[in-house]
């Protein structure tokens, strides 16, 4: 297994004001200073025109900056006096159409990145001498991406999921120390959408490689993301694990009618008369339909502020299975001017309910109510 560093350090500044053609062109700057895990999937979210994809051409060498630094493992790839090229960088990129070689079957694809791979890394001492073999990992990206059976095919005889997985298996086989993804399921159905990020999830829980993940969708990053980074015209708004970034209330224009957590639980019990599952979460328990769980399965779940209602007392005479006890942080003010944030503690999860500002004012909810939170839907992200 390829090892990694525990730390992506980056500081980049890149002014497209420079370049502008016209006075109509609107002047961009994207300025920005992080560290990314060197494990699991962090996620670059913002709205369009945001420099999501501007980012990711930095981190990937495909636009050179007039200052900053960029340091993977503690091996530096560009800094005031050093810049490694995009060829030289150990990272594989996939991008939101599939640029798989069309004179090629899906094998040849695969067999030039294992020949770029002997290539990249020879002797460059970015990998250690415990890194999986050619054969093994070869076997592990086939079987993982699903894609055996696709082999002899050319890529225009694929689905548009097909060549995605097609694509992601050839970037695997490069062995790249970071992958980068573009908003690869942009150009996909839904139904391809579901299926590809079924396959993102077992790369995320098979390969030990950081991913960096460009989405404009809460969706993505709510199943996928343990990481996000929020940009807004070019600069970082928050960052920070996903708990911790989706519970914040200064943020209303990103998240909008989405706005909501993702909570670690764990299946604890399945009720087979009611086909109804019982996930354990810090302090309380949710339940949700049932879909083949099995006891002991961890998951998350992602809870949609609109979708809780808060009460004084708890209420029996209602449809709700979900009621949690828990203590009121504070109370915003939402974009809506009718409608206002409450951020609640239920042990150590937080959650966020969106409610009418009447009704925050019937119930005097403030800092430390005693409330009791009634979730009319849970959604199964992971």
């Amino acid at each position: 297994m390829i090892e990694l560093s525990e730390l992506i350090q980056a500081r980049f500044r890149l002014d497209f004001n420079a370049n502008k053609k016209s006075k109509t062109e609107q002047s961009f700057c994207l300025d920005v200073d992080f560290n990314m895990p060197g494990t699991g999937i962090t996620a670059i979210f913002g709205h369009s025109g945001s420099g999501k994809t501007s980012l990711l051409r930095c981190i990937a060498g495909l636009e050179k900056t007039s200052s900053g630094y960029l340091i993977v493992n503690n091996e530096t790839w560009q800094d005031e006096t050093h810049f490694l090229p995009t060829h030289k960088r150990p990272l594989a990129y996939v991008f939101q159409e599939a640029s798989l070689f069309e004179h090629l079957t899906v094998q040849g694809n695969l067999d030039f990145a294992i020949k770029r791979s002997g290539l990249l890394h020879k002797g460059s001492g970015f990998f250690q001498e415990k890194e999986t073999s050619n054969t093994e990992l070869y076997k592990q990206v086939i079987d993982v991406m699903g894609i055996e059976n696709l082999l002899t095919q050319i890529p225009d005889g694929l689905s548009g999921g097909e060549r995605q997985r097609a694509a992601i298996a050839r970037a695997l086989l490069i062995k790249p120390r970071l992958l980068l993804m573009d908003e690869p399921l942009a150009s996909l159905d839904d139904a391809r959408k579901q299926e590809i990020l079924h396959y993102l999830e077992a790369i995320r829980n098979t390969f030990d490689i950081p991913i960096i993940y460009v989405s404009h969708s809460l969706d993505e990053v709510a199943r996928l993301a343990d990481h996000v980074v929020l940009l807004e015209q070019g600069a970082i708004v928050a960052q920070g694990n996903v708990q911790a970034v989706f519970s914040r209330l200064d943020l209303p224009m990103h998240f909008g009618q989405d706005w909501s957590v993702v909570v670690h639980g764990t299946v604890s019990m399945i009720d087979q008369q009611w086909h109804i599952a019982t996930v354990s979460i810090d302090s309380g328990e949710i339940q949700i339909p049932d879909n083949q769980f099995i006891v002991g399965q961890e998951m998350r779940v992602r809870i949609l502020a609109k979708d809780i209602s808060l009460a004084l007392e708890p209420q029996t005479d209602n449809s709700i299975l979900n009621k949690l006890a828990a203590r009121v942080l504070e109370v915003s003010n939402d974009p809506n001017s009718a409608m206002a944030l409450v951020r609640l503690q239920i042990g150590k999860n937080t959650l966020i309910a969106r409610l009418t500002r009447k009704s925050v004012h019937q119930l005097n909810l403030r800092a430390d109510s005693e409330v009791w939170a009634q979730i009319k839907s849970v959604a199964v992200v992971a």
